[in-house]
């Protein structure tokens, strides 16, 4: 059975088209792309995510470390800032890993994190 999606022309950090919808999420994946954000587009991107994530939803999200290829925009972003800007937009850490890179890469590791929107 195919499951009805709809897909949104956005982008972060403020997702305007996306919080248009009016409607919340039960889960949002973020995956390797918060530290292409600077600290300003973090805060703006950390409140947009928030208004979206119903109660009792989370937010799952991955951080890259290390080196900054070549020609890349990105950023240090580490978890415990990231926590904590989650935390003043209302939602809680629920897990934290950490790992060596995927693909082999010596000088790169990676932390996972998952937000919850505490309620019912």
């Amino acid at each position: 059975m195919a499951l009805p999606i709809e897909w949104v022309d956005d982008h972060l950090p403020a997702l305007h088209a996306t919080r248009a919808g009016g409607r919340r999420h039960d889960l949002i994946l973020l995956t390797a792309v918060w530290m292409h954000l600077d600290a300003g587009e973090r805060e703006v991107a950390m409140e947009a995510v928030a208004a979206l994530l119903a109660d009792g939803g989370q937010v799952v999200m991955s951080l890259r470390h290390g080196p900054v290829p070549q020609g890349r925009r990105m950023f240090s972003v580490s978890a415990e800032e990231t926590t904590r800007l989650a935390e003043r937009h209302g939602l809680v850490l629920r897990f934290l890993g950490e790992r060596e890179d995927m693909l082999g890469r010596g000088d790169v590791t990676w932390s996972f994190l998952v937000l919850l929107r505490p309620g019912a």
